[in-house]
This record gives C-alpha cells, structure tokens and sequence, in this order.
C-alpha cells in the first residue's frame, strides 16, 4: 500500500451501552450492544481509560455522544481496527481535538492517516468548528509526521496526566 493511500474506512458511533460496557472492561457486554463485533484489544486496558472517560461525558452530556470516539472500521473487511473521534464538541471558539489510536495488529496500513482525513473532512463540513487540535506525546513519531502532512502547526506544549508530555498542534477547519 502506498504512503499516501487513504484506506476505506467508517467512524461508527458507539451507543452509551457499548461505551459503559468497554469502560467496565465487559467485551462481551460490549458487543451484545455493538452492531459490530469487537476484538479484545479494543476492551483491553490500553483502551480502559478513555472508554471510561466518554462513558462519563456521556452520561453527564448526552449530545456529545455524537461528537466522541468511534470504533474505526474497515468498510470493505468489515473489521474494527481502532478507535477515533473528537474529545467532544467545539468548544466557544470553534476548536475540537482529535484523537485516534489503532489496535497494534492493524498499524502501519493506513488506518490512521484515514481516519485523520475522516475527521477533518468532518471539521472543514461543520461550520461549527473553526480549529482542529491534536496533542501527541513527543515520542510517537508516526503521529507526529501523519499530522504535519496534513497543515498541522505546533502552537505549545501541555502536561496530561496520562500521557505526560504532549506537543500541541492545531489546523484551520479549512485544512492547512
């Protein structure tokens, strides 16, 4: 597959049950809810905290549901293969931050520049949001190269408290 392939791919929004049960680590509860099946590493604790952490968002605020992390599919296959989507709506000035993770068995093919180009299709339609953010650890260098193909200029740093040490990057809705 070449470098700058964009693989065929859907961000499936997942229902509170899917998000509570991932966030409890029950993927077999997870997927008597999902329309999809899901593999282990996408219950696994890899993934734990930030299920926890959207099921909460969503159970305070139903509306973001539709914003958040999704089940990255692979549309031809059929096949979850990662997890992507905002950390929730624009906020007063019209930012969203993206996030997006692949399960290991599935990197280096594709599935993040993908899902990268999904969510600024999304941001540059909705003309709710006017940046697009993304904070990525200093050591994952994949990321880092994916996002400057892509417009994406360093604006600061951040400390996150589980991920420690993240560089902050933003693009115009408009694409960079």
């Amino acid at each position: 597959m070449g470098a700058a392939t964009v693989r065929n791919i859907e961000l499936l929004q997942l229902s509170p049950a899917v998000l509570r049960a991932l966030a409890d680590g029950d993927l077999g509860a997870a997927n008597r809810a999902s329309p999809i099946a899901l593999g282990a590493y996408f219950a696994g604790p890899e993934y734990r905290s930030v299920w926890r952490r959207r099921a909460s968002q969503v159970e305070t605020d139903p509306a973001s549901a539709a914003w958040i992390t999704r089940a990255i599919v692979d549309a031809d296959r059929r096949l979850v293969v990662g997890r992507a989507g905002f950390h929730g709506p624009p906020d007063e000035a019209g930012m969203v931050e993206v996030g997006y993770a692949v399960d290991p068995a599935f990197r280096r093919q594709g599935y993040a520049r993908a899902a990268l180009v999904a969510l600024l299709k999304w941001a540059k339609e909705d003309a709710s949001i006017q940046t697009v953010r993304a904070s990525i650890r200093p050591d994952n260098l994949a990321s880092l190269a994916l996002v400057a193909q892509y417009g994406f200029v360093e604006v600061g740093e951040q400390w996150d408290e589980e991920d420690g040490l993240e560089i902050v990057f933003e693009v115009g809705a408009g694409g960079g």
